[in-house]
């Protein structure tokens, strides 16, 4: 798997190992689920290693690195470090305090690194996606795009915000999502300025704004989508924001390209919005990463550093919004990976605004 190899190249030297322990890690260079074991990666070899709850099952999956199964793993980690020479082992910084003691202890006299070095590098590698990564995206987004179209004729005036999320969670898990990549965001009428809102018993009712954020997973990998759509015709106060947002949207799109700054990409969206007025209603970032987490590296935000720009293999969503609280909000998002050229845009459902 070509990330091991390349955590491998980076390793400093042979007695410098790297232990990963995070799930949303393990999984990264598994591609294995489990929410328990460890990934011990040093210059020459790699392992991972799991209870007899997950043995077989990733026996049979993981063929690139040595499977083993432990009754207590602090045993076996110390002895696989002392036999290939490894002194320090780089853990992830967002470890729990008592799990990082936990290895120190365990696992003395191997120094254990906990700074942000490991992390860093990690950081960095899932920020470029390969080819392998970005089929199983697509493979999420497509289901997430069919939900879409599913659940538009399904939105009517009496049913609740949850009974649309759940109907639209259940079908996109049957046509063969590993599971959702996040708690769906259904919310309508006032409730839409929410941007992370949670959908409740309120019921749709005629002229609301219906914003909905959802994904699947599908291999690991998650994809992200939002569209807000409209019951009953809107009024122009509603069609302004609308159109304000998706003249935005489109705006960041269009600068997403190799070396541009992650700030330039949010501030062609923020410009938009705060040209027409709106920019004390849109609070959050532009965008973010997607991967095996739903929110990954880099961030099209003004908090982003400001020398961070983007690379071929950085897969992104742009996701302006307008906010109006005891009114309403508008979002609209689509994932684009960055390309020599400029982006591709993997989100394929029709972003006009769609009138119920």
């Amino acid at each position: 798997m070509q990330a091991v190899k390349r955590l491998q190249d980076w390793l400093p030297n042979g007695q410098t190992a790297a232990l990963v322990a995070t799930e949303h890690n393990r999984r990264y260079f598994t591609g294995f689920p489990a929410s328990d074991g460890f990934v011990l990666v040093t210059k020459d070899n790699a392992w991972f290693m799991t209870d007899s709850r997950y043995i077989e099952a990733a026996q049979n999956a993981i063929k690139h690195m040595e499977v083993l199964c432990y009754d207590k793993a602090l045993p076996l980690l110390l002895e696989l470090m002392q036999k290939s020479g490894v002194t320090t082992a780089l853990v992830e910084a967002e470890l729990p305090v008592c799990e990082v003691r936990r290895l120190r202890e365990g696992l003395a006299p191997v120094s254990i690194d906990d700074s942000n070095t490991l992390d860093d590098e990690i950081g960095g590698l899932r920020m470029v996606k390969t080819a392998e990564e970005l089929a199983a995206v697509r493979r999420a987004q497509a289901l997430t795009d069919a939900g879409f179209a599913y659940i538009l004729p399904r939105i009517a005036i009496g049913r609740t915000e949850r009974e649309v999320a759940l109907d639209l969670e259940f079908e996109i898990r049957r046509q063969g999502a590993e599971s959702v990549a996040f708690e769906f965001i259904v919310v309508s009428g006032a409730n839409s300025s929410l941007p992370h809102g949670v959908p409740g018993d309120k019921k749709i009712e005629k002229g609301d704004f219906i914003t909905m954020d959802f994904g699947a997973k599908v291999d690991g990998y998650c994809s992200d989508m939002t569209r807000t759509v409209i019951v009953g015709e809107p009024n122009d106060r509603q069609r302004e924001i609308y159109n304000t947002v998706l003249k935005a949207q489109l705006a960041s799109l269009a600068t997403i390209a190799p070396d541009v700054l992650c700030r330039a990409a949010d501030a062609a969206a923020r410009d938009v919005i705060t040209a027409a007025g709106y920019g004390d209603r849109f609070g959050h970032g532009t965008g973010h990463g997607v991967g095996v987490q739903i929110h990954e590296m880099p961030r099209l935000s003004p908090a982003a550093p400001a020398d961070m720009r983007l690379a071929v293999g950085h897969l992104v969503t742009v996701e302006p919004g307008i906010y109006i609280p005891g009114e309403g909000g508008v979002r609209i998002e689509d994932m684009a990976v960055v390309t020599p050229d400029g982006c591709e845009n993997l989100t394929k459902s029709p972003k006009e605004l769609i009138i119920l």
